[in-house]
């Protein structure tokens, strides 16, 4: 829709009109088309985030980015999430979909595929995310128990297409995306979308805005994930997009980093003096991380799946 042709008609009260129009069924869109209000956010010009529905198992967060003649896409997230996220998009552009960047191999972030490769896009995921995929996801995927809205059946796994060692970059000239590979840290094959012209960094899980996190992966590395952050704090970053939880700035790569690094220091020195997993789960306390460390339950999940990694070292 080209706002321009409007303004350039001679009968100025109509153009008004039409414009007015345009104003509320933008505000339509985001209020009813969405399902709540500021699902979607432009972060910055072209470069749009889209928040989770956990009520509506979109568990994570999805952006697109919008390249001079075509769209990136940054994580599937399930089937009738990337289902949700291409309504969504085609509100704000009609380019086409070229590229899918999973930031890792977890369903919530890569089951969605098909659904983005059937509408033209090509996958791109690092090559340890890619070696995960097929071995987990093969797995994960195949012993599949979700019923009615929440089904697999009525779609296919698809497995990244295009697998990058260190780095990938994509620039039209118009638009500069860095693909770098951080991990191993949440799982072995993380992934982020640097944006440096607009200082957005996508993330995944390495960094969520919310309490607790996942770091139970196989993959999963308590050091590397406390390195990683560390260089992504170098960065001079001004957006965060998480893997799950509101956006954020660098203080959001600070927080999850302090967080985990005082969770690992805690079951160490547990380690060190012969306590055990249930009496590290009972002992060390990390609500004073706001908002990481609020949910004791995913404190405890999280310090008996490390204590077992960090004793074996």
């Amino acid at each position: 829709m080209n706002g321009a042709c409007y303004i350039c008609q001679p009968n100025m009260r109509r153009a008004s009109i039409v414009l007015v129009f345009l104003v509320l069924a933008a505000a339509a869109f985001r209020q009813e088309g969405s399902g709540r209000p500021n699902l979607v956010r432009e972060i910055a010009p072209g470069v749009f985030y889209r928040e989770a529905e956990p009520e509506k198992r979109i568990i994570a967060n999805s952006g697109w980015i919008v390249f001079r003649d075509y769209v990136m896409v940054v994580d599937a997230n399930f089937p009738w999430g990337a289902r949700a996220i291409l309504n969504d998009l085609r509100q704000t552009t009609s380019k086409p979909i070229r590229f899918v960047f999973n930031t890792h191999y977890h369903s919530d972030h890569s089951f969605g595929n098909s659904v983005l490769v059937d509408a033209g896009a090509t996958l791109i995921c690092s090559e340890e995310c890619t070696a995960e995929s097929r071995e987990l996801n093969t797995r994960s995927w195949a012993s599949d128990q979700g019923t009615g809205d929440y089904s697999l059946k009525p779609y296919r796994l698809e497995h990244p297409q295009v697998s990058f060692r260190d780095q990938l970059v994509v620039d039209d000239g118009t638009r500069r995306v860095e693909l770098v590979r951080v991990g191993p840290g949440h799982t072995r094959g993380d992934s982020v979308a640097w944006l440096p012209k607009e200082r957005v960094l996508f993330t995944g899980d390495l960094v969520v805005n919310r309490p607790g996190n996942f770091v139970g992966d196989p993959g999963a590395d308590p050091d590397g994930w406390v390195r990683a952050l560390d260089a992504l704090a170098l960065r001079d970053v001004a957006v965060i997009v998480p893997g799950h939880g509101a956006q954020g700035t660098r203080d959001a790569i600070l927080g999850n980093r302090a967080y985990l690094a005082d969770m690992i220091a805690q079951i160490r020195a547990g380690i060190a003096r012969g306590a055990t997993a249930d009496q590290l789960e009972k002992e060390i306390n990390l609500k004073s991380h706001n908002p990481w460390g609020q949910d004791e339950e995913r404190n405890r999940t999280a310090i008996r799946s490390w204590y077992g990694k960090l004793k074996a070292r």
